[in-house]
């Protein structure tokens, strides 16, 4: 397995204490971008970091305002982030506007004003990816629906103005990835038919998640892309009970280095090869974010 490419489509590396990173920045260099890395923005405060990290580690990197993040932020970011893709755009290691969605796992964010924040956000984030004519890599924690029906909304407006629809191909109606998606059947098959992929990662790893792995089993394989999001979402070997926690055992960090082995568990639910579902999944990514297949020549 350790000649196998990989790539993960989600992780937030520039939270990651180098010390802690720098086993898997040594794995890395011993095998050649075993796993290449695809680092969202979640502010305007991270978007420098996320590019110096994909400029120094041979990654690739979005920019966007993550729905936790809505509250802190001010109108003004969108003009930062419409500027900044602007000024990035020649850039091939930028491949899409991300991290941006709804959430509303968290209570607060449920409530007015934060959730029509969220939406305002969304939405306008949904616009800026048009008019620069980039993929979208989407969160939508219990909020798969609302997603969608931005996606919709905002496709519909782009179809409506000529300047920018030329700019896009006619289908699919987005590019981009469905982020730790966690939906139903039904929604994965809504964001498919949109053009999007569904990210999976160390969540899968569970066997109590049921509906999940039964997905990652069963969807298409031209539907799925891997992910760690770490240092986050750590699969079952990493994870700490909450009594393990309180005795004080440490939580392990979540590195891409754990993704060649999440791959291995969601190809043996699938009951293929993990050089099968390596070879899938990074055609899968370069269908959602088409520049990263510009990296090769960077």
């Amino acid at each position: 397995m350790s000649a196998l490419r990989w790539i993960d489509t989600h992780c937030h590396l520039d939270y990651i204490s180098f010390s802690a990173l720098a086993p898997y920045l040594q794995a890395q260099a011993a095998t050649k971008n075993r796993v290449n890395c695809v680092l969202p923005a979640v502010h305007v405060g991270n978007f420098e970091a996320v590019h110096d990290w994909a400029h120094a580690h041979a990654g690739s990197y979005c920019l966007g305002i993550h729905p936790l993040y809505v509250a802190q932020a001010q109108d003004h970011d969108l003009d930062v982030l419409d500027a900044t893709l602007t000024r990035y755009q020649h850039d091939p290691r930028l491949v899409a506007v991300g991290e941006i969605g709804l959430d509303f796992f968290v209570p607060e964010l449920c409530l007015s004003p934060l959730r029509e924040r969220q939406q305002h956000f969304y939405m306008a984030q949904l616009k800026l990816a048009r008019q620069h004519g980039l993929p979208v890599v989407l969160h939508s924690r219990k909020s798969v629906d609302q997603v969608l029906k931005g996606l919709r909304e905002a496709g519909r407006m782009t179809q409506r103005n000529p300047v920018v629809s030329q700019a896009l191909p006619d289908q699919p109606l987005w590019h981009g990835i469905a982020h730790a998606f966690n939906g139903s059947a039904q929604q994965a098959h809504a964001l498919l038919a949109m053009g999007l992929k569904l990210g999976f990662g160390g969540a899968c790893t569970f066997e109590r998640a049921h509906q999940l792995r039964h997905l990652a089993a069963t969807l298409p394989v031209d539907a799925i892309v891997l992910e760690t999001d770490a240092p986050d979402m750590p699969p079952h070997w990493l994870y700490t009970t909450a009594a393990q926690r309180a005795a004080g055992q440490l939580q392990a960090i979540n590195t891409p280095a754990e993704l060649p082995r999440i791959g291995a568990e969601v190809a043996a639910l699938r009951g293929i090869s993990p050089a099968a579902l390596a070879a899938a999944t990074c055609q899968n990514a370069l269908q959602a974010l088409p520049k990263l297949g510009l990296l090769d020549a960077v």
